[in-house]
């Protein structure tokens, strides 16, 4: 593997994602015009590609990954680099009784990128404004295994959202819709796959298990 070219200055890079351009950051050198060619960029199939990790300023992922995607055209590096991802999965939250969806990153602050590793895609990449470097044993990437990509691709393609779950087990709670309003109880159970807590309310001198949903309780 390459050593590496000479770093551009984080100071540059993240000075030029701060304005907001829809223009590669320090990409004046290269042609902005875009060459012709297919959408399948992985035909035909190459079995030497893989899934890589790649290092990136954190809070600019999508940047790098845009100005990747930017590189990869105009240098025409299409049958080396293949995909590159910002995995993202949906949670929910419930605000004023609301249910809102987030999207949340699930590994911030790393970019995958789909390629096979020769010298030339290799300095695309690690020469991209914002790319720190690549995962691996010193100066060599190391490629993701085959069911860790599988689950990742799994998690931003299959899964539902999943709550964000801010209460705790024993933690004391207060009842704001339903039946049981306005009591007050002990959180006995967590179901972060359904959205629901088993709250142990105090009715007629004795605990009593009641299940609600997230949204149902708030926190005392």
């Amino acid at each position: 593997m390459p050593g590496g070219p000479a770093e551009e200055s984080a100071e540059e890079s993240m000075g030029e994602s701060a304005t907001g351009s829809s223009e590669p950051l320090g990409e004046a050198s290269e042609s902005s015009e875009e060459p012709g060619g297919t959408e399948e960029l992985s035909e035909p199939e190459n079995p030497n590609k893989n899934w890589y990790v790649i290092h990136t300023y954190s809070g600019y992922e999508n940047k790098v990954k845009a100005n990747l995607e930017r590189r990869v055209k105009t240098m025409e590096k299409e049958d080396k680099i293949f995909r590159v991802l910002v995995p993202t999965e949906e949670e929910y939250e419930f605000k004023d009784g609301k249910k809102k969806i987030v999207k949340k990153k699930i590994f911030p602050g790393y970019v995958l990128v789909e390629m096979v590793i020769e010298d030339d895609s290799w300095y695309v990449v690690r020469n991209t404004p914002g790319v720190t470097g690549f995962v691996g044993s010193g100066s060599r990437p190391v490629p993701l295994q085959e069911t860790e990509m599988r689950d990742i691709l799994r998690r931003i393609g299959v899964e539902e959202a999943r709550p964000k779950i801010d209460f705790s087990v024993g933690e004391g709670v207060r009842v704001i819709s339903g039946p049981f309003q306005h009591f007050s109880g002990l959180i006995e159970e967590i179901q972060p796959d359904k959205g629901k807590a088993r709250v142990l309310v105090s009715m007629f001198g004795r605990d009593t298990p009641v299940e609600l949903d997230f949204s149902q309780i708030e926190k005392l």
